[in-house]
């Protein structure tokens, strides 16, 4: 095991880090921006460095930096969370050329999974099913491209191959608008990603979105943990996760499971990871794999015992990877509210002083963040300030208690999107189950 471990990050997950090496008996070394200099697990961390100005480019994105901070504390390990460079193979690659072990997949592993194109193509030749499309990247041939758009079927979505967090995506819904949507969605590729490639995919009408975890060695032994429900998002941002998916079948999901644990070994993956699927009609269509640990980790940990994060530093160490299938036992339901310092339903930022913040508390309750009384939530950065998961025996209980718990939850002097879970809670087509990715937003365009 290692002695000391770098978190290249920042806010609640820093803080997760943290406790898991702190439960390992591992010391670890926190970076800072200038902004971030008061956190509460800067305090609580062995060392800290600040790593330069609040701006993310020039602290959380600076590799020199990060790499430097690594080197003048001694330490053996970089942690990158999730965001920032937790899915960027050049940084991966440095921090192994450095002498460091990256807690996470191989380089090589993030590029072949970053790129969506590599992605889908490793995916079919692993058996795990795709959404209809184009082979590859979209020729520069308009009429190739309108071939392939009939040959698909409209509607149809054009997407980057470098991209991501719902950006560098349009959908065409004719043959009229396809190659302006195409021409657009390059440029807009090439700007946010430098990569202008973009590739098409059929549209579907009302998926759910579904995640399958999985970890890995990086040799033959590789598990999954269940799934994940994530379909409650606006403009492709998760705003609630569940596990188990309700309504699912447990023999689809346990056919995708076992593709996805296939499909590591065949791509030699290492560490924790997660399978996105889109989900209609009884089929399972792979979109992308997110090569680092997940937001909405927590839920899976709540079903499964399983600590995902202690888990990927096992692995990174070098330990014997112990569990196998069989040991994986879901148990009861689990409900993730990420709770963000915004406007709940203009959903515009709101950075600055919290006077009172009241955690909720009792059976199943479980919080994860960085923020207390007094805490200043800086305008630089992502607007998530904590994430609210609750656990029952039924999905029914876990409701309940989400209920309750954001009830007793008190944040003041900013504005959070606490209402607008409140509200979710108590909608008759959530507490049924199976809304698809759609649902939020349609609610949303109906508030008067």
């Amino acid at each position: 095991m290692f002695e000391k471990i770098l978190i290249a990050n920042r806010g609640e997950i820093a803080l997760r880090i943290q406790r898991a090496c702190r439960e390992l008996g591992v010391k670890t070394v926190v970076v800072h921006s200038e902004a971030d200099r008061d956190a509460m697990y800067v305090h609580l961390a062995d060392e800290s460095v600040c790593i330069g100005p609040p701006a993310a480019r020039d602290s959380y994105l600076n590799m020199p930096a990060l790499i430097s901070a690594a080197e003048v504390t001694d330490a053996e390990a970089i942690h990158p969370g999730y965001g920032f460079l937790a899915e960027n193979a050049d940084f991966a690659d440095r921090v192994e050329k450095s002498g460091f072990v990256f807690i996470g997949p191989s380089p090589a592993s993030i590029r072949l999974m970053g790129d969506k194109v590599s992605a889908k193509h490793a995916m079919i030749e692993a058996g795990v099913p795709v959404v209809p499309g184009s082979a590859g990247a979209l020729p520069d041939d308009p009429q190739e491209v309108l071939r392939i758009g009939r040959e698909v079927g409209y509607p149809v979505i054009i997407k980057a191959s470098g991209g991501g967090g719902g950006r560098g995506m349009r959908v065409v819904y004719t043959e009229a608008a396809l190659l302006n949507a195409v021409t657009m969605t390059r440029a807009e590729a090439g700007a946010a990603f430098n990569n202008p490639e973009v590739y098409m995919e059929k549209f579907l009408e009302n998926p759910r979105h579904i995640e399958i975890q999985v970890l890995a060695d990086g040799g033959r032994n590789s598990i999954w943990l269940g799934e994940r429900d994530c379909s409650m998002q606006r403009r492709h941002q998760k705003v609630i996760e569940e596990a188990p998916a309700p309504g699912i079948p447990r023999r689809l999901i346990e056919r995708i499971g076992e593709r996805c644990a296939e499909a590591c070994r065949k791509i030699g993956y290492r560490s924790a990871g997660t399978f996105e699927f889109l989900f209609e009609n009884d089929e399972f269509y792979f979109i992308e794999m997110n090569t680092r640990i997940q937001v909405e980790h927590t839920v899976t940990e709540m079903i499964t015992g399983v600590d995902l994060v202690q888990q990927q530093i096992r692995i990174a160490a070098g330990e014997k990877f112990l569990l196998r299938q069989r040991d994986i036992q879901i148990r009861g339901h689990a409900v993730e509210c990420r709770i963000n310092a915004e406007d709940p339903f203009k959903f515009t930022p709101s950075p600055g002083r919290i006077t009172n913040w009241h955690v909720p508390g009792g059976p199943g309750v479980r919080m994860d963040s960085h923020v207390f009384t007094d805490y200043v939530v800086p305008p630089n950065y992502d607007s998530m300030i904590a994430k609210l998961i609750t656990y029952g025996d039924t999905r029914e209980q876990a409701i309940a208690r989400m209920e309750i718990a954001l009830s007793e939850m008190v944040v003041e002097g900013i504005r959070t999107n606490i209402p607008l879970h409140r509200e979710l809670m108590q909608d008759a087509h959530f507490r049924e189950g199976g809304t698809s990715i759609h649902f939020l937003e349609h609610k949303l365009a109906q508030r008067p």
